[in-house]
């Protein structure tokens, strides 16, 4: 999810659910310890819970940028052993670390040391022609015996050697059967599923096969999504706020960042709301309005009032 679930997505995403986990965007070991932590690392108290997701290969410096996440006041870390883009690839971490389980094992001990909260594995189910029927067990075991407490599975192979990154996403086949096989077959390790869940629907038929879901896309796409889980999941009471409520809280929020030291990234605050009306009436012209509203360089709080204004005035022909 680089450079979908920046701040302001999180920020927006909690708005519609009080208890799901947060992740961020894959952030290299190399840009927490050196790049803008401010920019890379801030975020909003309301976030938590929050996890920061590092991508990277050297112990060492993994360890050094799960220290400064902890610091800046995380509640988990994990590790990024799914990303199977070539950039990932070139650097050494992501997927390809599917298949150099001992170097994620070390990354793990040196990072889950250095902290106090919990270091977490994201990961395939294996890589390229890999048996993963044997290599994915295997993972989990290596990585369990490490001290890993949690696993989040995208239950899909990653193709490293002809796929690209969406090709990725959609390709190779789902195998929620050898997640669950994988839960079964360690009990004491948390098994979150994550993949190719397009509904809440989808995402409850899992749950209690498994110790979690996670959704990417689909939660972006459709955010709406999220207003059900905190009801569905969590046992809270219904999710009463209409989306218009959502879109004026968002506009006050962006106001705050355009006149803060988060302003260079306010803008990308309204492409995370273009899905908000996603299958409701005038969700067409909610996508166009805003775009056409950020064409004419309009700060991100103007653009999206223009774009509830254009709603109103469509129920209200």
């Amino acid at each position: 999810m680089m450079n979908w679930t920046d701040r302001h997505c999180r920020y927006f995403h909690r708005l519609l659910s009080q208890h799901v986990r947060l992740y961020t965007e894959m952030i290299v070991a190399d840009a927490v310890i050196h790049g803008d932590r401010r920019h890379l690392l801030g975020f909003d108290p309301v976030e938590h819970p929050v996890a920061l997701q590092i991508g990277g290969s050297d112990p060492e410096k993994m360890s050094k940028a799960a220290q400064i996440g902890a610091d800046w006041g995380y509640d988990e870390i994990n590790i990024n052993v799914g990303c199977p883009s070539d950039r990932v690839q070139s650097g050494r971490f992501g997927a390809c670390l599917m298949g150099e389980p001992q170097t994620v094992v070390e990354c793990f001990q040196a990072m889950q040391a250095a902290v106090d909260i919990p270091v977490t594995i994201k990961c395939r189910l294996g890589i390229d022609d890999q048996n993963v029927e044997e290599t994915l067990p295997q993972f989990i075991a290596e990585i369990g015996a490490a001290g890993c407490t949690q696993v989040i599975i995208h239950a899909r192979k990653a193709r490293l050697d002809g796929l690209s990154p969406g090709e990725n996403r959609a390709i190779p086949p789902l195998d929620y059967g050898l997640v669950r096989r994988m839960k079964a077959g360690f009990p004491e390790t948390g098994i979150v599923l994550n993949g190719g869940l397009q509904t809440l629907d989808a995402a409850m038929e899992e749950v209690g096969k498994l110790d979690g879901v996670m959704f990417g896309r689909a939660a972006y796409q459709d955010p709406w999504i999220l207003s059900d889980i905190d009801r569905k999941i969590y046992g809270a009471l219904p999710f009463a706020r209409p989306r218009e409520d959502i879109v004026r809280e968002l506009i006050a929020y962006a106001r705050t960042l355009e006149s803060s030291a988060n302003s260079r990234s306010a803008r990308a605050l309204v492409h995370h709301v273009t899905g908000l009306y996603a299958h409701q009436p005038g969700a067409r012209l909610w996508r166009r309005t805003l775009s056409e509203q950020t064409a004419t360089g309009r700060p991100p709080s103007a653009v999206i009032q223009a774009a509830l204004d254009a709603r109103r005035e469509m129920s209200a022909a």
